[in-house]
């Protein structure tokens, strides 16, 4: 939805630069090509962090399953760390040999 009303706007813009301006046609083509640059980076953008945040959800979903999940090297199970669901940080339980280690969710396959 957020899209289609991107593209709205845009066409808007574009419609008000053809019609209200006294700008050259190399000086609009440079304007569009500007703001088509911005758009598709940003598209690009939102897919990469959606993509790196379904990721780390299919960890997080993984070590509450019970599974073990590799992060950065090293073996992450809930017999060993806790998960904290604010940051998606896994914390090293008390009486294991990595008390107190944080590791980021974000890190882990």
């Amino acid at each position: 939805m957020a899209y289609l009303a991107g593209l709205i706007i845009t066409a808007l813009f574009f419609m008000a630069m053809h019609y209200f301006t006294e700008l050259t046609k190399s000086q609009k083509a440079t304007a569009t090509a500007i703001i088509l640059t911005i758009i598709l980076s940003a598209i690009a953008y939102n897919a990469y962090t959606e993509a790196k945040q379904e990721k780390m959800m299919q960890v997080v979903i993984k070590f509450n399953q019970g599974k073990t999940v590799v992060c950065n090297g090293i073996d992450v199970n809930n017999t060993t760390y806790s998960l904290s669901v604010g940051t998606y940080t896994f914390i090293g339980l008390q009486n294991t040999p990595n008390y107190g280690q944080m590791i980021s969710a974000s890190t882990c396959e």
